[in-house]
């Protein structure tokens, strides 16, 4: 039931992805300027040591379109993109604070240099205004009190990733203290 459930949630989950990604490259005409002259080259991106313990990630491969946008294309050819990028995801519980505060996953890129030096730019340039959508449906002091709530939510979850991965270091190093202490035998 769970594999089903997950066929059905993780294509309806990318292809609402893209239009996202395609929101974000149509609110600026330079991002979509900088993807039209590799219209019909394909990103694909992959998640490296990707943990068995979450559902398998469906193919993360996108053609960009003469139109400067983004279409996922889950069957696309088994041949090489023009532009791999792989993410290290191994430790995606102790990646995530980071990742919240901004910063960037650990990558490897592979392919085509003119297109890795635009996709670089689109991931140093482009940003989501989520205010700036929300004052066009719900106007602007609505949009800015929504925006103050998600900022202290997302805040709140910041810190609770980060004590969460403390007090896993903390028991991690605690068992190897102990396992030590015992010549490397669970103390009983």
């Amino acid at each position: 039931m769970l594999h089903a459930l997950h066929a059905v949630l993780a294509p309806a989950a990318l292809e609402r992805l893209v239009l996202l990604l395609n929101h974000l490259l149509q609110s600026e005409p330079a991002a979509q300027d900088r993807l039209r002259p590799h219209a019909g080259r394909r990103v694909e991106l992959q998640a490296a040591d990707w943990p068995r313990w979450l559902p398998p990630l469906p193919r993360l491969a996108f053609a960009i379109t003469p139109a400067g946008l983004l279409e996922w294309e889950p069957d696309a050819p088994a041949a090489p993109a023009d532009l791999q990028v792989v993410v290290e995801a191994g430790q995606p519980l102790q990646q995530l604070p980071a990742l919240l505060a901004g910063q960037a996953p650990r990558l490897q890129v592979q392919g085509d240099a003119a297109l890795a030096g635009d996709v670089n730019w689109l991931l140093d340039n482009l940003r989501w205004d989520p205010a700036d959508d929300l004052q066009r449906f719900v106007g602007p002091a609505a949009a800015a009190t929504l925006q103050r709530v998600g900022r202290g939510f997302f805040g709140a979850l910041r810190q609770a990733l980060s004590l969460a991965q403390s007090i896993a270091g903390r028991l991690v190093g605690a068992t190897a203290t102990n396992a030590g202490a015992t010549g490397g035998w669970p103390a009983r």
